[in-house]
């Protein structure tokens, strides 16, 4: 494995959606990125509504990221993220925490970070107001996981991710392995198993993932297989994106159904624009058409600056 190559991925990977970070300390062996986000954005809806709240919903928000990276020996480095997430409610929650060793066979980290299908899951998770919605059958396939062991490693095209979840509640541990292989000719395909204790049930799910690109448009699904409780869960995402100069188009499908349920639990399909003035500066706006009894159709817009 080529180290420089590997530390170079995985701080793109820790500051990914943050181009414009600012380095704040470096010398011949470490290195200090700040880093973030304001975004100020709206949701109407009648899911919103209420006896005293209207069909307009405020969700503006801002982030702030610190990553880290110190240069050990030629096989061996440190490295550290901590991210966290402001509302417009004064309200404070710890996004990302967590820090590691790195080697040339790849990288060991303890802390709250992703589990290791995102690298799946974010095939589909595309869209920055709607999407994501059906992929997560049992909770050790989420991002942003407490008291996560986690181990990743790339190999020439091939990327391998394993995690263990230390659940602080007796008998809901959880585990799982991912792994994605890149073509030269712009496929990526991914298979991904999780399986997590649940109580007296030992819950689990598959993930099968594709990718593929070409020029400025990119498609990528994602399928899953799950159990909860001895039921059978299905699940699938589809996401098309297409970038036309400053301006991108997405539109995503999600879907998600129990096997013993008379109707799906998720069930809708989104479309957005997204356009960016720079590296800094972009502006939104989704719509997202809801097929599910007692959910409401939905209208999300923003603006974005990353810092």
């Amino acid at each position: 494995m080529n180290k420089a190559a590997l530390t170079t991925a995985i701080l793109a990977i820790m500051a990914s959606g943050y181009a414009s970070a600012a380095t704040v300390y470096k010398d011949d062996t470490s290195e200090l990125k700040i880093g973030g986000r304001a975004e100020a954005r709206f949701n109407i809806s009648d899911n919103n509504e209420s006896a005293s709240d209207s069909s307009f919903n405020d969700k503006s928000r801002a982030r702030l990221n610190v990553v880290g990276k110190s240069q050990i020996s030629d096989s061996l480095y440190g490295f550290g993220k901590y991210e966290a997430e402001f509302d417009t409610d004064s309200s404070i929650s710890n996004r990302y925490a967590f820090a590691g060793l790195g080697t040339q066979f790849g990288e060991f980290s303890y802390g709250k970070q992703d589990s290791a299908q995102v690298m799946l899951t974010d095939i589909t998770d595309t869209m920055a107001t709607f999407g994501a919605d059906a992929a997560d059958i049992v909770a050790g396939n989420k991002d942003k996981r407490n008291n996560n062991f986690l181990y990743a490693g790339k190999f020439d095209a091939f990327t391998v991710e394993a995690n263990y979840l230390a659940n602080d509640e007796k008998d809901a541990d959880s585990y799982g392995i991912a792994g994605m292989y890149s073509f030269d000719f712009g496929l990526d395909l991914g298979l991904g198993y999780v399986a997590q204790t649940n109580g007296n049930d030992d819950d689990s799910q598959i993930n099968i993932a594709a990718q593929y690109s070409i020029a400025d448009f990119t498609v990528g699904g994602l399928y899953a297989l799950g159990s909860v409780a001895d039921e059978d869960v299905n699940a699938f995402e589809v996401s098309a994106k297409y970038k036309l100069d400053k301006l991108t188009f997405i539109a995503v499908y999600n879907y998600q159904e129990f096997e013993k349920a008379d109707d799906a639990n998720v069930d809708n399909f989104a479309v957005e624009a997204v356009y960016k003035f720079n590296g800094n500066l972009r502006t939104y706006a989704g719509y997202k058409f809801e097929q599910v009894d007692n959910k409401d159709d939905q209208i999300q817009a923003g603006i974005r600056y990353d810092f």
